[in-house]
């Protein structure tokens, strides 16, 4: 069946065929302990490490002065990683792209039982890519992290044989689409929702114990600080003009 992608056995000089070879060529080389190591971490260990930043990322938004804008924008990475991946289906239908070993038998295929199922775009990296996105906006150093995640990702799956580079290309960018494009319409939703918990039982899901202790000294401190300030104005005796002292010497 004719897809919208070109066949990329379509000719040796086809550097999307090219590059796929010389990543997945390195498995033919590697120990066998390498190869298992690449398909678990391909498969599961960066979308168990993508969840931990996203952990740690949740834990500091609530330590934050504006913690229910944050935690919003911590809750809108797996919800644009959702969106993601409702949005390739239609795309997976329309372009209609067989794995890559599926036409190239001669790939080293290190994660079986992929055979039935479509290339573009690839889901682990659109899943990778929407989660270290989504990051970013709320916290640089994190969504950094989980972006060489990602990277690392869309090598694993050359690596073990199951996607085309252009297939990773394409769900870097989906993601980063959804993720820019509906963040907005997200954030409208999602900041009035985390403020609306952090003044009920679900509180300590949105605004730790620690930043909510800070918050309520702070609006307890500044009346107290007016009124001192009032009281330091009224007290204040005016000060005697220059020149008077020796004129009463005089």
């Amino acid at each position: 069946m004719p897809t919208l992608l070109a066949d990329a056995g379509a000719g040796s000089g086809d550097p999307d065929l090219g590059l796929l070879k010389a990543v997945n060529g390195l498995a033919a080389d590697a120990p066998g302990w390498l190869d298992s190591l690449v398909a678990w971490t391909a498969e599961y260990g960066i979308l168990f490490g993508l969840a931990a930043i996203g952990l740690v990322a949740w834990l500091g938004a609530r330590r934050r002065p504006d913690a229910p804008v944050a935690v919003a924008g911590v809750l809108w990475a797996p919800l644009a990683v959702a969106v993601s991946e409702l949005a390739n289906l239609p795309i997976s239908q329309l372009v209609d792209r067989p794995r890559p070993f599926v036409t190239h038998p001669e790939l080293d295929v290190l994660v079986p039982g992929k055979e039935d199922t479509l290339s573009f775009v690839s889901d682990h990296s659109a899943m990778s890519m929407g989660v270290a996105v989504a990051l970013f906006l709320v916290n640089r150093r994190l969504g950094l992290a989980a972006g060489a995640l990602a990277l690392l990702q869309g090598f694993c799956r050359l690596f073990v044989g199951v996607h085309y580079p252009t297939d990773v290309l394409g769900g870097y960018a989906l993601a980063t689409a959804v993720v820019l494009l509906l963040a907005p319409l997200a954030m409208a939703v999602l900041v009035p929702l985390c403020h609306a918990l952090s003044r009920g039982a679900l509180r300590p899901l949105v605004v730790a114990r620690a930043a909510a202790a800070d918050s309520g000294r702070r609006r307890q401190a500044a009346p107290a600080a007016r009124r001192s300030g009032r009281r330091a104005g009224r007290d204040r005796s005016p000060e005697p003009e220059r020149g008077s002292g020796s004129d009463l010497a005089a």
